[in-house]
């Protein structure tokens, strides 16, 4: 059988985005259990159909902002900027849901992480449907430790191996290339997993996959936030964070993909746009001091690696 099920996609995603969040709050307050934090929930409709449940934590005892959004838009036709790369899904209708979410915490030794998976279908009268996933995760430290990035790339492998072995030297090439700002030069973080347009073998086969990689994210970043949530930080090491903090802006805003489909689409503006950091700072023509711990963040980690020794 290979007969996409829109209705299973759509309640593993509401399950995973419950999930997520819950690990998050428990995360978040038991650091401090007398001051307990919650997700504030939104529920929104687009006026071309469909809509979702954004959920945002704010000023949290480790998270400055925590964003998880489950969105399930449909339309006549598909944006422009899908067509001219894909030019069978002219004339068709299309449905597309997901759950995405960025943190962004307010310690700088804990890094700032991003997460998606998602499904597209798009059917046309005497037609078979053409569908598709897609999804990954990267992290995006300010002051990067190996053993962390050891372990958030030892479980995105692990997220692949129990589908296909193949799969995580693929896809963590692919988040190396995608996560990359052009003007910069340099990568937007340490990687992770990126895979999309994914329809091979069966529908089954690529759930599966995208189902393994939601459910990977919570024991690949939280272990994280546990080492470094108490760590001492001054002024420097926040200010470093508001700075780098604005790469992360420049890439959402000038390449990611889902922020371009989203503003196409009609989305809502502020569930697109909650990946944003509450915080950040830009500084002309600012280098880091030779030999300091930020200008190791440029010279060690922002360089597409192998961080596995599988090569």
């Amino acid at each position: 059988m290979n007969q996409p099920d829109s209705n299973a996609v759509k309640q593993f995603l509401l399950s995973l985005q419950n999930d997520i969040c819950l690990s998050l709050e428990k995360a978040d307050t038991l650091i401090n259990p007398e001051s307990s934090t919650e997700f504030v929930q939104e529920e929104w409709q687009r006026e071309e159909g469909g809509g979702g449940r954004t959920r945002v934590l704010e000023e949290g005892n480790i998270f400055e902002q925590a964003g998880v959004n489950f969105s399930h838009v449909m339309g006549a036709s598909m944006p422009a900027s899908a067509t001219a790369k894909r030019p069978e899904l002219e004339g068709r209708s299309f449905e597309a849901m997901g759950v995405s979410l960025v943190i962004h915490p307010k310690n700088p030794y804990i890094p700032t992480t991003h997460a998606n998976v998602r499904f597209f279908i798009a059917e046309k009268e005497g037609c078979d449907p053409i569908w598709w996933f897609g999804g990954g995760f990267d992290l995006t430290p300010y002051y990067p430790f190996e053993e962390d990035v050891i372990h958030w790339h030892k479980e995105a492998k692990k997220a692949c191996d129990q589908i296909d072995p193949a799969y995580y030297p693929k896809y963590k090439h692919w988040c190396d290339e995608y996560f990359y700002l052009p003007h910069r030069n340099e990568t937007r973080g340490v990687g992770g997993l990126f895979f999309d347009d994914l329809n091979e073998k069966s529908f089954e086969h690529c759930f599966a996959l995208m189902q393994s990689v939601g459910k990977q994210f919570v024991p690949a970043y939280l272990p994280i936030v546990d080492k470094r949530k108490s760590m001492a930080y001054g002024e420097q090491e926040r200010d470093f964070q508001l700075y780098r903090r604005g790469r992360y802006v420049e890439f959402n805003l000038v390449y990611d993909r889902g922020t371009l489909f989203g503003l196409q689409t009609g989305g809502r503006t502020e569930s697109i746009l909650m990946s944003l950091p509450p915080l950040v700072k830009w500084r002309y023509n600012w280098q880091p001091e030779t030999g300091s711990t930020e200008a190791l963040l440029y010279e060690r980690y922002l360089k597409p690696q192998d961080w596995l020794g599988l090569v």
